[in-house]
């Protein structure tokens, strides 16, 4: 079996994202989970889904259950915190530190 290759996204958990396409066109949500293995997001209040759950200890009553699904990673874009437009990523070395960056307004994303 063939070892997994680490892939790495620009889009990070704690991220504010909208959907770019899809019948969740047009939602903005944070990210909860990144799936990189996968290449997928979950985010929050977008793309439900019903399960259906069998009773047990902890949920003694069952039934069904809506939660998020996940999203291909490449549906969703990184909302800029400072223009508030949904932006490309880039990666710019600043000093020691890689930092990311909106392409739109050339503003640095993230604090540190």
């Amino acid at each position: 079996m063939a070892r997994a290759e680490r892939v790495h996204y620009k889009i990070r958990k704690g991220d504010t994202v909208e959907v770019v396409q899809g019948k969740e066109q047009g939602k903005r949500g944070k990210v909860l989970r990144v799936l990189a293995a996968d290449g997928r997001v979950v985010v929050e209040r977008v793309n439900f889904i019903k399960r259906h759950v069998r009773p047990t200890k902890k949920n003694p009553q069952g039934g069904v259950i809506e939660r998020e699904g996940s999203l291909d990673i490449s549906t969703v874009k990184l909302v800029c915190p400072s223009c508030g437009k949904p932006a490309r990523v880039g990666l710019r070395v600043e000093g020691e530190v890689k930092a990311r960056y909106c392409k739109v307004c050339k503003v640095q994303v993230d604090k540190g």
